[in-house]
């Protein structure tokens, strides 16, 4: 099945770029494509099966509802899944059905699809899945508790819920917010240069610790070298922190909550004192809802 083109979500997207309301991840994740290793590779896979707590997902199915790079679709495919890709952003589109035509050409068990996760007529029809995948996504949307909710029904009984959503700093997710918005409302040229100044403090900070603790070295390594839990490259991680707009917000305390109200299990959360950044989720769903 070729991805599918949503004509007007498009030129709605497209819209919502044009007048600094949303962020081009897509374009972005072009990039990080651009330099996709399989070493690359293989650090997605080992981050999904460990946080899943699996060997393999041969015969389980596989939704990334926000597919971005298509990398970790691709992970999915690797331990075995059905994979079902869709992404709002049409380049995101367009790098996930890259990733398949480069991996696994004409394979039938692993479909794209532009859409966006808040549109729930189009979830009520793919189903349920063994595992619903969506990493620093959902806080994209511009209604982030709806796309919370909207990914329940998707959750299979005895399925799990990987999600990564950004921790509430209070003043300082706020001052952040405001970073974000002037980064997407600068012109091109303006923009690269505004993210080197709008992480620069928070670099230098690191630098600065790095060589105190006598680990420069490995400082500029991280540099040069894929983050080892996802993936990413760390310049493309700068760019998508800083321009990620729309941008809201969670407490882990609020992530529990909500979804102990529809009768998840939390069953792993990786924060690693994640300040600014993504805690992870995995919520399990017991049998028989």
């Amino acid at each position: 099945m070729d991805a599918v083109v949503n004509s007007q979500g498009q030129g709605t997207h497209a819209r919502e770029v044009a007048s600094g309301d949303r962020f081009e991840f897509g374009k972005n994740w072009a990039r990080f494509l651009a330099s996709l290793t399989e070493e690359r590779v293989s650090y997605a896979v080992e981050s999904l099966r460990e946080m899943l707590g699996v060997t393999s997902l041969a015969g389980r199915s596989f939704v990334d509802a926000g597919s971005g790079s298509g990398l970790f679709s691709l992970a999915a495919r690797r331990l075995g899944a059905r994979v079902h890709s869709f992404d709002y952003d049409p380049h995101s589109v367009a790098c996930t059905a890259t990733l398949r035509q480069r991996f696994y050409p004409g394979d039938e068990t692993w479909t794209i699809a532009e859409a966006s996760v808040l549109d729930a007529g189009y979830l009520a029809g793919l189903g349920r899945f063994d595992v619903v995948y969506s990493w620093g996504v959902l806080h994209h949307t511009g209604s982030m508790w709806q796309a919370l909710g909207n990914v329940v029904p998707l959750v299979a009984p005895g399925g799990q819920l990987f999600i990564a959503i950004y921790n509430d700093q209070g003043s300082r997710s706020r001052r952040w917010l405001r970073a974000k918005q002037i980064y997407n409302w600068l012109p091109r040229p303006l923009k690269a240069p505004w993210a080197v100044v709008a992480i620069g403090p928070t670099e230098l900070k690191a630098a600065g610790s790095a060589l105190v603790a006598g680990q420069f070295g490995g400082y500029l390594r991280s540099w040069r070298q894929p983050d080892p839990t996802r993936g990413m490259s760390r310049w493309r991680d700068v760019v998508d922190w800083v321009g990620g707009y729309p941008f809201e917000v969670a407490s882990p305390d609020e992530i529990f909550d909500f979804y102990r109200k529809s009768g998840f299990v939390l069953s792993r959360l990786r924060s690693k004192g994640a300040g600014f950044g993504c805690v992870q989720y995995v919520f399990d769903k017991p049998g028989g809802q």
